[in-house]
């Protein structure tokens, strides 16, 4: 039974390995993973209220130009930084989810947080001022909080 379970838990889910990280800097690889990211994004930029120019910092501050074809549905492939980003940002969505009621998970990023890391500021001024290695650790601080490390 045991032996069972841990083959079940091997199995390749949406293509990817789960033994492996995925090869971010393949091409094929990007446009697989970009088809189902962007949705993610725009669901979850959504659901937090976030405005399109914040959105596009979140993004690692792409163009008006790009991102409303982003957002209108062209099949773009976004390149390693833009699908660790919105990794990052899933995992952080995820986490809050667990953790919260909709409601406030939702609405958590936008609120001050006395956590001596945001210096009483929200979690989005935060990221947006630190970029990858800030959506890193508010990724870290929701997975410790919710036992997942």
């Amino acid at each position: 039974m045991e032996r069972t379970k841990t083959a079940l838990l091997r199995q390749p889910v949406a293509g990817i390995s789960v033994d492996a990280a995925p090869d971010l800097s393949s091409r094929e690889v990007q446009e697989r993973l970009s088809r189902t990211a962007l949705p993610a994004f725009f669901k979850i930029v959504d659901a937090w209220g976030i405005a399109d120019a914040t959105a596009r910092q979140l993004l690692g501050g792409v163009s008006n130009g790009v991102y409303y074809q982003l957002k209108g549905g062209a099949k773009k492939t976004l390149d390693q930084d833009r699908l660790t980003r919105i990794s990052l940002l899933v995992g952080i969505f995820k986490a809050l989810n667990i953790l919260y009621s909709r409601k406030l998970a939702d609405a958590w990023i936008s609120l001050p947080n006395s956590n001596a890391m945001f210096e009483g500021q929200a979690p989005l001024t935060y990221m947006l001022k630190g970029g990858v290695p800030a959506l890193v650790r508010v990724r870290q601080l929701l997975d410790a909080r919710r036992g997942g490390l």
